[in-house]
């Protein structure tokens, strides 16, 4: 059909456009547009009215002399809305934008390569049925894809701060007034109380409300100890050779404390059922002694007499949980003088085995319980201050553990906790740093018991204690800190923010340099595959994807000379996918007709016009014969040209119209603009750096 050059569109002066792509953003049956604006380190956004024309376009920043080279699209959140991911060839980075509202992003976090070579060009695709995307990634003068995990990072807002007593040492989480809000206890030891701050809900907490302990509360845990469904409240008086319970009424308050004796210096306690009677226990460790004490409950909010268990030498922490699947209570407990971890496996009576004593790095301070491998056996996770580290004891399901896997951490690892902050169904872990310019430590989980490196967030002064909940009911894990020199508690937010993992690399040969790649499934086995076009090596490699972010070794077919742009389509009507090449320094196209197996014909090649230099195609039916179409950007020749399909995988000669002297076209996008039921193309100028949209009139 016809085409008029209907619209120029220029986005700003200095854009120097690099690439475009068409999506309806906005949701009103109106193709938009998104341009990639190299000079002035911006994706731009134009809206389409439908008729054409196109609103002046909204820009988003994609960073400081990032000069975004790329652009694909993808729903990288899993909110059902279109991302864009962006190749920035000055920052060397892929970044994302992530749609939030009508027609607005906000940028998220980048990845690097690691290496000098900046991205050149970038796809989306789904290499693992996961039904989210991956990004796939080539970079300037390197012989190698990449392919791009996208995870959430579990990033947290900067803290909210809370004043305490005087220097919290411990901090719990609980809804203590059953709104279904989570509500924060803390230990204030220098002021023998406790403080409870009550929630909102949306993040901010009432002021403390404090309640008289015994000598120095060093640790508080939390549980129903009279089975009224109120949270009650449990201390550790580490002066005071006792532990405190307060019985929660449910509206928040607690009522007096009563004290039962321990051994000396108790430093930590947890909660659980130990002998299976359906009411809650308790479980103490002493810094002084080497001993432990259990008291069982009776279920009315009092305790039976002590009875006691070795530990280890200067006992710092302890944790209960079933490490050999008998559905007994266990106890594990970190001692801080002999370097160790202590477990001893519950016998359900409220007695327990001698201990069996596993090694940990410098003074372990701080256990904590979890399934960080996710094979429905439980391991721990111990804080080394010493050394700065975190181990990392992986459980066998039958009591006993494989031997430490460290992980190396920031200054003084006091505290730990668990949870999952970027909602991945993987455990991820939590630490505080004791030091004055104090830190909390976020470790994402990997599924396999390994984990990322540690991001921090800064904290008030000398934090000791950290816990974990949902303060404001975002269905997002928070962090809430214990700062005993400042005398306040920290509460940070988490927030949804995407990041990247590099899943594998791709080799492309020795000098291949590739250039642009499209993905598709060539062998009809239900999974995504990837073609690549090699323009150092003149051919084209093919990836057939396994359905696990693996692949085939590259098989390649030779194209012409240069060849630099690839795209998909079925060319002969035999539903088979097959590709076509550019091939810049030989003026033509070449088409590989697929035999549906991965393997493709020789390559069949179509002039573009002498000296054209094509740099780009698009395939669609232009003229609605039901037959697919090539469109091609001649940068040579300053036009587009368009062959059109015979349905038999050959074309007719190219028809040429111009973009304007010293244009120099590089990129094409077809779409239908002005809904008219018409395919549309639009051509990205270089020489005039503009964007001019050719509609179809017959």
């Amino acid at each position: 059909g016809a085409v008029s050059n209907e619209i120029t569109f220029a986005p700003r002066d200095g854009a120097r456009l690099r690439n475009i792509a068409v999506f309806d953003f906005n949701n009103d049956d109106r193709l938009d547009i998104a341009v990639a604006n190299y000079g002035t380190n911006n994706i731009g956004v134009a809206l389409g009215h439908g008729n054409g024309t196109f609103e002046n376009q909204m820009v988003f920043s994609s960073g400081l002399n990032s000069h975004p080279h790329s652009i694909a699209f993808g729903d990288f959140n899993n909110d059902s809305q279109v991302d864009i991911a962006v190749a920035n060839q000055g920052t060397k980075n892929v970044g994302l934008l992530l749609k939030n509202g009508s027609v607005t992003f906000e940028t998220q976090d980048s990845y690097g390569n690691g290496y000098l070579f900046a991205p050149s060009f970038v796809a989306t695709g789904d290499f693992n049925n996961d039904e989210r995307p991956e990004i796939v990634v080539s970079y300037d003068n390197t012989d190698n894809l990449d392919v791009l995990v996208t995870f959430n990072t579990g990033s947290f807002a900067n803290p909210t701060t809370y004043s305490t007593g005087s220097y919290p040492k411990s901090v719990a989480v609980g809804d203590f007034n059953n709104d279904k809000r989570l509500d924060i206890v803390v230990g204030n030891s220098e002021d023998d109380t406790v403080g409870v701050f009550l929630a909102y809900g949306n993040g901010s907490f009432a002021n403390q409300i404090t309640y008289s302990t015994g000598s120095y509360p060093f640790f508080v845990a939390v549980g129903d100890f009279n089975n009224d469904s109120r949270l009650d409240i449990v201390v550790a008086n580490y002066a005071g050779n006792t532990v405190s319970v307060l019985l929660g009424y449910g509206n928040g308050s607690f009522s007096n404390q009563t004290q039962y004796s321990t051994g000396f210096s108790p430093i930590s306690v947890a909660v659980g059922d130990l002998n299976n009677d359906n009411i809650l226990d308790i479980v103490i460790v002493n810094y002084l002694g080497d001993i432990g004490t259990a008291r069982l409950g009776y279920g009315n909010g009092s305790f039976a007499n002590q009875t006691t268990f070795s530990t280890g030498s200067y006992s710092k922490s302890v944790v209960v949980g079933d490490f050999n699947n008998d559905t007994q209570l266990d106890i594990a407990v970190a001692n801080i003088l002999s370097n160790n971890l202590s477990i001893l496996l519950g016998y359900g009576n409220g007695s327990f085995s001698n201990r069996v004593a596993y090694s940990t790095g410098s003074s372990p301070s701080s256990v904590v319980v979890g399934d960080f491998n996710n094979d429905a056996r439980l391991d721990i996770v111990v804080t080394n201050s010493d050394d700065n580290t975190i181990s990392i004891f992986l459980g066998y399901g039958n009591g006993s553990f494989a031997n430490q896997k460290t992980y190396s951490t920031g200054s003084s690892p006091k505290s730990v906790a668990v949870g999952d902050f970027n909602n991945d169904n993987r455990l991820d872990i939590v630490i505080v740093h004791s030091i004055w310019d104090g830190t909390v430590g976020v470790l994402l989980g990997y599924n396999n018991d390994s984990f990322a490196n540690e991001v921090t967030y800064s904290v008030g002064s000398l934090p000791l204690s950290v816990a974990v909940g949902d303060f404001n009911n975002d269905i997002r894990l928070d962090i809430t800190v214990a700062n005993s020199e400042d005398n306040n508690v920290n509460v940070l937010l988490g927030y949804h923010n995407e990041g990247f993992v590099k899943q594998m690399t791709l080799i492309t040969g020795n000098r291949s340099r590739p250039s642009s790649f499209a993905i598709a499934d060539f062998n009809n086995d239900n999974q995504t595959d990837i073609a690549v076009v090699n323009s150092g090596t003149d051919n084209m490699g093919i990836f057939l994807g396994r359905g696990n972010y693996s692949f085939t070794n590259q098989i390649t077919f030779l194209t012409g000379s240069t060849p630099i742009f690839i795209t998909v389509g079925d060319f002969n009507k035999d539903a088979i996918v097959d590709i076509v090449v550019v091939n810049r320094d030989d003026d033509s196209v070449g088409v590989f007709l697929g035999w549906g197996n991965g393997s493709f014909s020789s390559q069949k090649t179509f002039t573009t016009g002498s000296k054209s230099q094509p740099y780009a195609v698009a395939v669609e039916d232009f003229n609605n014969d039901t037959l697919l179409d090539i469109i091609v950007a001649n940068y040579g020749t300053n036009n587009v040209g368009i062959l059109l399909g015979y349905g038999n995988g050959s074309f007719a000669s190219v028809k040429i119209f111009s973009t304007g002297y010293g244009s120099f076209p590089f990129m094409v996008v077809v779409g239908d603009f002005n809904n008219d039921e018409r395919l549309d193309f639009a051509v990205a100028n270089e020489g005039t750096d503009n964007l001019k949209i050719f509609l179809q009139t017959c």
